[in-house]
């Protein structure tokens, strides 16, 4: 049994413009120790999704309409608000994009860490200070002890990062889910905290979910890649499978998106952007939500009227649409000369 099953979500977000279909019919399975990356534009589910698991989505105006959340074998979208504070953190840690809005301006760090542990733990101050100081160690914040007396304003954005970290891993969670972790960093900082996350992964023995925009970031992390599409999962496979043989035209132009080495050494590259804009959530279309900006779509295939299956293709390489890259290459190879 997977530790994370994610089973039909579907969250939507009562507006006054309509319903929002956020996430609409998204299924995903994560491993213990395994790292899953959830990919895909902005707008299009990610950070829905994983609120949506931990249970944190704005009530009102979203609500989980269908689907299940299932963690360790029970349904989280049932169980009541204080069951799920106690899992919270304990058992699932999320580290969120921006740590200069997530940490408290006003608490010292170390404040803010040992918060969390006597939050979940029942230890006195003195072990709760002695664990926060472990734990900066573990990220990597040189002069720990010193550093709990600070506040978060005279850290540096990799500083807080790291901080951030420290407090998701300090109940020792089976599940922490990274939501773009990398956003607000410096190229060179942004390797450092991918390295420190995926180290304290196999050192924890955690499994953990990455969110991103940035396929390099999922390349050097992932071992296993969901990319949505408008609130819906778009293409699934492992990670090195779906670089090397992406089959959905969507994941072809983010990929198509990425610079190549070989390309800003001869100048001659040019990187490739994906032409339109993603549909209205209020009014989704009724056919393959990719069909707008598709360059393969067809009016005969029916692709627009009517919305693909997640089909699987190859052993764990499943895909939604009517014109995988494999089966475009087979019809090439099979046409007249």
């Amino acid at each position: 049994m997977p530790l994370l099953e994610v089973r039909d979500l579907r969250t939507h977000f009562f507006t006054r413009e309509g319903v929002v279909q956020a996430v609409d019919g998204v299924s995903l399975a994560v491993d213990r120790g395994q790292t899953l990356g959830l990919v895909g534009e902005s707008g299009c589910g990610k950070s829905v999704t994983a609120l949506s698991i931990m249970g944190l989505i704005p009530r009102p105006p979203a609500r989980i309409v269908g689907g299940e959340v299932v963690f360790d074998g029970r349904d989280l979208t049932k169980l009541p608000e204080r069951e799920l504070e106690d899992i919270r953190g304990q058992r699932i840690a999320m580290i969120f994009q921006d740590p200069m809005t997530s940490l408290n301006p006003t608490l010292t760090i170390g404040t803010q860490l040992m918060e969390t542990i006597r939050r979940h733990v029942d230890v006195p101050r003195s072990e709760a200070r002695r664990r926060a100081v472990e734990l900066l160690e573990e990220v990597r914040i040189p002069k720990a002890e010193t550093r709990l007396k600070d506040y978060p304003h005279r850290l540096s954005g990799g500083m807080r990062q790291r901080v951030m970290i420290a407090i998701a891993i300090s109940c020792e969670p089976d599940l922490l889910i990274a939501d773009e972790p990398t956003t607000a960093l410096d190229v060179t900082v942004q390797a450092q905290v991918l390295d420190l996350l995926d180290e304290l992964r196999r050192d924890h023995d955690m499994a953990m979910i990455a969110i991103t925009h940035d396929m390099g970031v999922i390349a050097e992390i992932a071992d296993d890649v969901v990319v949505m599409y408008a609130g819906q999962v778009v293409e699934q496979a492992p990670s090195r499978e779906l670089f090397a043989r992406p089959e959905h035209p969507y994941t072809e132009a983010l990929l198509g998106a990425l610079p190549q080495l070989e390309d800003a050494a001869s100048r001659t590259g040019r990187l490739t952007a994906i032409a339109g804009r993603p549909p209205d959530l209020v009014d989704p279309p009724d056919g393959c939500r990719f069909a707008a900006r598709c360059p393969y779509a067809d009016e005969r295939d029916g692709c627009a009227e009517h919305m693909p299956e997640l089909r699987q293709l190859r052993p764990r390489h499943f895909v939604r649409s009517e014109h995988p890259a494999s089966e475009r290459a087979s019809a090439r190879e099979g046409a007249p000369a």
